[in-house]
């Protein structure tokens, strides 16, 4: 052996004729082969690789078990020298197909498919280092090859049942799959995905999905970074192939893209250039972005879409007499494929700089309806949509609420937080507090309580900027609305009652001058006489809970302005609660099994906090403690009419109640008119209009503007339910006991205009 390698190294011309012309044994012939191939590293080295390669392939076509892997040890080998120039016409497409072949092997005797099934895979990380760094060997890269490599290392990947010791084929395979997407280039990433869906779907590995999750896991490791939207687009793309599949498929896939995006999301940036930052403070994003950041949301949505869809399909073939435990399965598997995909929304949204969630929210609003359709049809939708908003805004810092909840976005949140569902109405508070708490203060907040010392707490707090002024005076009046109707919704919990301290208290911190101060305080005792007027029937537990908040929040709020009169009589009013009426204050209304009063008397003043005290005690330099004195009342909107469920019958009562409020009740027709009831009715009408000039004098704009909007409001719902359509030849649609009926008109019975006829 010493002789032929002085003999080929010194005439390296004749190494041909020595690999062609070989004899004797065919293990010390490839020995022989190695060496001479690991000692010789000169240009000449090119036609001796032919023939040993054609050796090579000899070995890998025998059946002997031996013998294959004696060829892969030697192209392994033969893989590791670095030639100096490429080569423009060497092949390796049988040495693909062979070791594919291989890495599938089902040899009865265990230990030899576990042999073959390792040579295999080594042969493929072979050829992987021998191509992928040679540009002229760039068709390594195409389907026809990968669709072998990618499924053979699977494959192993997969099977890893009594895979142990040194050379695992498990582990070996995913070390090869890890280093070939190591190797993939840009162009490339398309042909590696693609096969790896493939494999998915033939051996139905969406169902359940740990595999799946685990081979995009090492594919989202292994990649280079800015390609993570490549494999995320293939994902998405795939689950539009699939958009008929059975739910479980498609949850596996939303999972499978949920994990693609959390990756993405914990460093790599990619296409940012697409983009051009507000400021030089503004936070580089962590997610990719890109032209088709829009895109992704929108399919997510779509599918969003067809869920609720599939599942009010099946709900109606179940109310018309199919089998209802198989429907009702089908039912709870799209909710699976709903909850996965609000996650996957809300996850990626909230990876995204606070200038783009905006436009992510508004993109949101805009695709998903919250209201103005039938009620039976969203219930998922709505809170899915709300439920992506609230990851969408968690970690939202803006400087400017005007930015951070733009009108278009803020109605339509608004009209939400007016919905009968409870947990709804949690989840829009929780969005606003995303958004509003720029200071992270709402975790010294959690739990609804008298809070003895707040300056313990450490408040976190900036004075308030001229933009949110603006803000507040735009729409101030819209957020202590929904506050005060949030309050009085019967089927409030104690969390509820939480999340309204939370957001009350935040807006104090966050958004409150002196201006802001006197309307909350409005407010407060707007709700406390709601409470105790109890004009809309809620039951005694809200009522008590209303008190409470009003408490807590008085408490809070008095602490946070530093005014000492103040704290002292908001303190008197506790201390008397606590003493005669405990089921008043958070700390007992909201403990299980808390004994409520039948009645709350308006005449124990004591135990109420008076708006003449509090005005007192604001009085001087700083705050307009007149306008304490003006009754807060919520603005007249029609708001409720697109938010809450109208059915027929409300229509017909609102007619109704037209009607009925412009005729005289009856018994002041029988009433004997005297001169003490003419003198009694003059003063109330004295009385009432100094009450309106007083409102219009003292009033903010906010509260008068909307009522020179009540009788165009009124006249627009008699007009809605008053004029109808002209006759139409075609027929007049008309609802008949739950049907559409078609009237046909004759045109000779038709009433045209004078300008109509000739």
């Amino acid at each position: 052996m010493e002789k032929l390698t002085f003999y080929a190294v010194s005439a390296p011309e004749k190494l041909d004729r020595i690999g062609a012309h070989r004899y004797g044994y065919v293990v010390i012939a490839m020995e022989a082969l190695d060496q001479l191939l690991m000692a010789c590293h000169s240009q000449s080295i090119k036609p001796f690789v032919e023939s040993f390669l054609h050796m090579v392939a000899k070995l890998l076509e025998s059946r002997e078990p031996d013998l294959q892997v004696l060829g892969t040890n030697s192209f392994v080998k033969f893989a590791n020298i670095e030639e100096d120039t490429p080569s423009y016409h060497r092949r390796y497409d049988f040495f693909v197909s062979q070791f594919s072949a291989m890495c599938h092997s089902t040899h009865e005797d265990v230990d030899t498919r576990k042999r073959i099934r390792v040579a295999g895979i080594k042969g493929l990380q072979g050829v992987v280092r021998k191509t992928v760094n040679d540009e002229l060997q760039a068709i390594i890269w195409e389907p026809q090859h990968m669709d072998k490599l990618i499924p053979s290392m699977l494959f192993n990947m997969q099977d890893r049942s009594g895979q142990d010791g040194e050379e695992n084929p498990g582990a070996l395979a995913e070390s090869c799959f890890r280093e070939l997407l190591g190797r993939a280039a840009y162009g490339n990433m398309n042909n590696a995905v693609r096969p790896v869906l493939v494999h998915l779907d033939n051996h139905h590995l969406w169902d359940p999905n740990e595999f799946a999750v685990s081979c995009f896991r090492i594919i989202m490791y292994s990649i280079q970074a800015q390609h993570s939207h490549h494999v995320i687009q293939q994902v998405l793309n795939h689950l539009d192939t699939h958009n008929r599949n059975t739910p479980r498929v498609r949850a596996g896939i939303v999972q499978v893209l949920l994990e693609t995006v959390a990756i993405a999301a914990k460093g790599s940036v990619g296409e940012t250039d697409a983009f051009s930052f507000e400021s030089e403070n503004t936070t580089p994003p962590n997610l990719w972005l890109g032209p088709t950041v829009l895109e992704v949301f929108n399919t997510l949505l779509k599918h969003l879409r067809m869920s609720v869809d599939f599942e009010l399909g099946e709900t109606s073939r179940r109310n018309s007499g199919s089998s209802v435990s198989s429907n009702r399965g089908k039912e709870s598997e799209e909710r699976i494929v709903q909850n996965a995909i609000i996650q996957t929304i809300g996850f990626f949204g909230g990876n995204l700089p606070d200038y783009q969630r905006a436009e992510v929210m508004m993109f949101i609003m805009g695709k998903v309806p919250v209201y103005g359709t039938p009620c039976h049809t969203l219930d998922t939708v709505k809170i899915g949509s709300v439920n992506k908003w609230t990851h969408v805004t968690s970690g939202f810092k803006s400087k400017s609420m005007a930015a951070a909840l733009p009108p278009p976005f803020l109605d339509p949140l608004f009209s939400i937080s007016l919905m009968e569902d409870n947990e709804l109405r949690q989840l829009v508070l929780e969005i606003l507090h995303n958004i509003i708490d720029r200071h992270d203060n709402r975790a010294k907040l959690r739990g609804i309580r008298i809070i003895p010392n707040v300056a313990a707490l450490k408040i976190k707090r900036e004075k308030i900027s001229k933009q949110d002024v603006a803000f507040m005076k735009k729409h101030g009046q819209q957020l202590y609305r929904h506050i005060y109707l949030g309050c009085k919704e019967d089927d409030n919990s104690h969390k509820n009652f939480e999340l309204l301290f939370t957001t009350l208290a935040v807006l104090t911190i966050e958004l409150a001058n002196e201006e802001v101060v006197i309307d909350l305080i409005r407010l407060a005792v707007a709700l406390q006489d709601m409470a105790l007027a109890n004009e809309e029937n809620m039951s005694m537990f809200i009522r008590c809970g209303i008190m409470a908040l009003v408490a807590a929040y008085l408490n809070f709020l008095s602490q946070m302005i530093a005014n000492p009169p103040f704290c002292q009589h908001v303190s008197k009013v506790i201390e008397l609660r606590n003493m005669d009426a405990p089921y008043l204050l958070p700390e007992h209304i909201f403990r299980d099994k808390c004994p409520t009063p039948e009645s709350l008397d308006k005449d124990d003043r004591p135990l109420y906090f008076q708006t003449a005290d509090m005005a007192e005690c604001l009085a001087g330099p700083g705050y307009n403690a007149e306008r304490l004195s003006i009754p807060y009342v919520p603005q007249v909107t029609d708001e409720d009419r697109l938010t809450r469920r109208k059915s027929f019958v409300d229509t017909i009562s609102l007619q109704v109640d037209i009607v009925s409020n412009s005729l005289p009740d009856k018994s002041q027709l029988a009433e004997e008119i005297t001169f003490e009831t003419y003198d009694r009715s003059e003063e109330q009408r004295r009385e009432k209009r100094r009450q309106v000039m007083e409102k219009f004098q003292k009033a903010p704009f906010e509260e008068i503007a909307p009522t020179a909007n009540m009788l165009h409001d009124r006249l627009a719902q008699i007009f809605e339910l008053t004029i109808r359509p002209p006759p139409s030849p075609s027929g007049v649609v008309s609802i008949s006991a739950g049907h559409a009926q078609h009237q046909s008109v004759p045109v000779y019975e038709m009433k045209f205009p004078d300008l109509c006829v000739y």
